[in-house]
């Protein structure tokens, strides 16, 4: 049935906290480890250097893009090893010993130096220097300084290796702009996986060349009757070149052997009766699937899945799995095997909902939990045989949830998610009988049958986002409500700043804010 999502209450533009100092350890998420100087502030002038070795030149390229428009300043960079180092930036790679995520930050009055053993630890230590200066480097035009970043040395790394969040791009179709836009606010909180949800009932997102009905068949419908829309395999390869350039690897989902109607709509010998069905634009589930017993089944998921895995650098295939309700126990955990050898023979890693534990083990899967038990025997078994989990319970991570009951936009069905809800719980003891260490870690699944616009999308990420995002980074010995509703109450004017729209939760101490902009959800 279509659907009349509520409109977004307007961006607010603050004019409080946007030249307001920050201190060293006000970066979200928190660093592993903090060290002040007091007084050995570096001011960035317009005679600062960014210098960086030829290998960290993207990294510092970077840099110098992020703080250019605001500050004003040319911040040339350079890769002449015979540049000064005092007065400048200067970016290294060099190992810290903090991992290969990780970096470290001295910042003292004559230097700045950041060093990490990999350009993606360059890349998290760029994101901690943005947030070190003022809320207003988000402007895209100059502003008057001054502009200084804190003394001191931060030594940073993450608590898991998988962090990220999922974008259903099934249920309402969003462009490229809106994706390359969500890769920017995960990279600013450094989430480093883009699970891309593309194919569901309501629509199939991606052009395969073998199959070319699903995207120009399937792909033109959306909830609620809209235009639907679809990417191209050039759309798909630069969403995933953008998101690798900043260290975002993305994880493409077909989901299987359910939520396929779109697929059969395009193709009706796909159908287990054999007959095409009309397209679907309403939000029920669990009731189209593939027959287990088909070969031409195999043949359409090894053909769909090879060219996914052929366009997909990162090492995951995530292949659904979840509410398959007509199809009988046996023949769905035959199925999900079979998958599962049609995904190494990519030589991809099966990545699936937590609903594919019954099958037999594939070296290397991963599970991702959406329930919200702390009891899951079958789970817990499937870890024992191998699995490693990714967690994502429904009612702490899912980004689709209201914040409240009487929230504009949203689902109810896994309860209100407000931030502290979203903070206040821990991804290695969610679950019983699971060890810490199967844990591989944590992502936000937004799923979009209420959300259609940019407005929408930006309202529900943030503030959760980096909630999440500091489950996944930090120590759990940091974890702190009290410290983290500041410092995100910090970046409300970044993203006022940026342009971003976002909830402003009562929960979080929110700097005080002028009349609302005239914004729509549309704009």
């Amino acid at each position: 049935m279509p659907t009349t999502p509520s409109p977004v209450p307007p961006v607010v533009t603050s004019v409080s906290g946007r030249t307001t100092p920050v201190a060293l350890g006000d970066v979200l998420p928190v660093p592993a480890s903090v060290r002040p100087e007091p007084g050995a502030d570096f001011p960035l002038t317009a005679d600062t250097v960014i210098r960086a070795e030829p290998a960290a030149r993207a990294e510092a390229d970077r840099l110098a893009t992020l703080l250019r428009p605001a500050t004003g300043h040319p911040l040339p960079v350079t890769v002449d090893p015979a540049a000064p180092a005092a007065g400048a930036l200067t970016l290294a790679l060099a190992d810290p010993g903090l991992g290969p995520e990780g970096y470290r930050l001295d910042i003292t009055p004559t230097g700045v130096r950041l060093t990490a053993a990999t350009p993606a630890g360059l890349g998290h230590g760029v994101q901690t220097l943005r947030q070190l200066l003022p809320a207003a480097v988000e402007s895209p035009t100059p502003v008057a300084g001054p502009w200084s970043l804190p003394g001191g040395t931060i030594a940073d790394h993450p608590r898991y290796g998988h962090r990220g969040a999922m974008l259903d791009v099934a249920r309402h179709f969003f462009g490229v702009d809106e994706v390359l836009r969500v890769v920017d606010h995960l990279a600013r909180y450094k989430l480093n996986h883009l699970h891309l949800h593309l194919t569901d009932d309501q629509g199939w997102r991606l052009a395969i060349d073998s199959w070319p009905r699903l995207a120009e068949i399937g792909g033109a419908t959306a909830v609620g009757g809209g235009p639907g829309g679809w990417y191209s395999q050039a759309d798909y390869r630069r969403i995933v070149g953008y998101a690798a350039e900043r260290h975002v690897t993305v994880v493409p989902e077909i989901d299987l052997p359910g939520h396929t109607h779109a697929a059969l709509t395009a193709y009706g010998r796909l159908a287990p009766d054999g007959v095409t069905p009309p397209p679907y634009t309403g939000t029920e589930v669990g009731f189209s699937y593939l027959d287990p017993d088909r070969e031409l089944t195999y043949s359409f998921v090894a053909d769909v899945l090879g060219e996914v895995a052929a366009l997909t650098p990162g090492p995951y295939l995530h292949v659904g799995g979840d509410e398959a309700f007509k199809v009988p126990a046996d023949a769905y955990a035959r199925f999900v095997d079979r998958v599962q050898r049609i995904v190494a023979d990519t030589g991809k890693t099966v990545l699936g909902w937590h609903q594919i534990a019954p099958a037999p083990h594939s070296p290397g899967r991963v599970l991702q939990y959406w329930g919200r038990t702390a009891t899951d025997p079958v789970v817990a078994d499937a870890v024992r045989r191998g699995a490693r989990l990714l967690m994502s319970p429904a009612d702490r991570t899912y980004l689709d949830m209201r914040y409240a009951p009487d929230s504009p936009v949203g689902h109810d069905w896994a309860g209100a998610i407000d931030v502290r809800r979203a903070y206040d719980w821990d991804p290695a003891g969610y679950l019983d009988d699971v060890p810490a260490e199967a844990v591989l870690g944590v992502a936000a699944p937004l799923w979009t049958e209420y959300v259609t616009s940019r407005a929408e999308l930006e309202y529900m990420l943030l503030p959760r986002l980096p909630a999440l995002a500091e489950l996944g980074w930090s120590p759990r010995a940091t974890h702190d409500w009290a410290g983290f509703r500041r410092r995100l109450a910090a970046q409300g004017p970044r993203w006022e700043t940026a342009g971003a729209g976002y909830h402003r939760s009562p929960e979080v101490p929110w700097p005080v804010a002028a009349v609302p902009a005239p914004r729509t959800p549309e704009s």
